[in-house]
């Protein structure tokens, strides 16, 4: 009995090792597809392009055709902080900053977890075009569609000395100016009345160029300027919703505008600012630009670039921004004002924006 049970164990063993050896690897059967992509090829025509005009018509419209075998996905770096994931290997991307500027593309095609890369370098021109404007060119009150007026007692920011109005005696068009007067007076609850427009809930606007014409004030006490602020300021708050000074000067340090970037950690007294000498600054008009990209914050009087804030991620800049224009008194930097001060005017010629 025990002789017949040790055939029959080692038949069983004999035969698990058979099927063992049998269901086991063969190397005559093919190995496992190799489904990683190959032969990437990138195509970029920009619109418009021509041996006379070889960084297209100026609309930024660059068509994509992207290919590789084994493909079933696409990404691409834009050279401009944007990325693009893409299934389909044709599209069209516009790039937005204004002027003549290159870029380097990183592109990869995917198949699951396998991938080939490669990068490209290309030339786009944007021209600019204008978005909005102001010419003030009706007289009267300022367009409705375009500013509200800000109706504030003393103190509302800044400690500022003025009562803001809408009255016409402060604010009004007139001869194809805007003008905002201060006027010594007792108005409200204070001893100064001006004025102050806003474009918040009718122009607001991300990355662009801002052009204004115009010519200050004078007087000791005097605080004029052309800025804008974070359209979310409503729920972030100042100096989080960010703050952009085009035009700022004060009436204690004449002939000398100020362009400043506020933001957290960096209001107040900001290191963000830079400044330039403006003769004649209050007789004559006077051209002051912002040139606002994701890159950087670039800022002209008459076209002579004093300052260049370097712009990122971490700062608010990068986000819907909407315009004010103000005339104020006194406050936290305008100073003590001149007793013998009686009025003066903010007069600006026009306010454009331009992609």
């Amino acid at each position: 009995m025990k002789k017949y049970l040790s055939r029959i164990n080692l038949i069983i063993v004999l035969n698990c090792f058979l099927f063992i050896s049998c269901s086991g690897s063969n190397s005559d059967e093919p190995e496992a597809e190799n489904n990683t992509p190959t032969n990437l090829k990138v195509i970029a025509t920009i619109a418009g392009a021509s041996a006379k005009n070889p960084n297209g018509d100026g609309t930024g419209v660059v068509n994509f055709k992207l290919s590789a075998t084994n493909a079933t996905s696409y990404k691409i770096v834009l050279g401009n902080g944007e990325t693009k994931e893409v299934t389909n290997g044709s599209f069209s991307y516009t790039y937005t900053a204004s002027g003549t500027h290159t870029y380097v593309l990183y592109v990869s095609a995917y198949n699951a977890g396998k991938f080939v890369s490669t990068s490209i370098s290309i030339t786009v021109l944007v021209e600019s075009k204008l978005v909005w404007a102001d010419e003030f060119n009706t007289d009267g009150a300022p367009d409705p569609t375009k500013w509200t007026f800000m109706i504030w007692d003393p103190g509302h920011v800044n400690n500022e000395l003025q009562s803001y109005t809408d009255r016409s005696e402060n604010t009004i068009v007139q001869g194809g100016v805007l003008k905002i007067k201060a006027i010594k007076e007792k108005y409200g609850k204070g001893d100064f009345s001006s004025g102050r427009l806003e474009s918040n809930g009718k122009f607001d606007f991300t990355y662009g160029k801002v052009v204004i014409r115009a010519k200050l004030p004078t007087g000791v006490g005097t605080w004029p300027a052309v800025w804008m602020l974070g359209s979310n300021i409503g729920s972030a708050g100042w100096p989080a919703c960010g703050e952009i000074d085009i035009l700022e000067s004060v009436g204690k340090d004449p002939h000398v505008n100020h362009s400043s970037l506020h933001s957290p950690g960096r209001s107040g007294a900001t290191p963000d600012t830079g400044t330039i000498n403006v003769p004649n600054d209050n007789t004559e008009f006077h051209i002051y630009t912002a040139d606002w990209t994701a890159s950087y914050i670039k800022f002209y009087v008459d076209d002579k670039l004093y300052y260049t804030f370097i712009n990122s991620d971490k700062f608010p800049f990068n986000k819907n921004f909407y315009l004010i224009v103000n005339l104020a008194m006194g406050g936290v930097w305008g100073g003590p004002v001149d007793p013998d001060f009686t009025s003066s005017t903010l007069e600006v010629d026009y306010i454009r924006v331009y992609n």
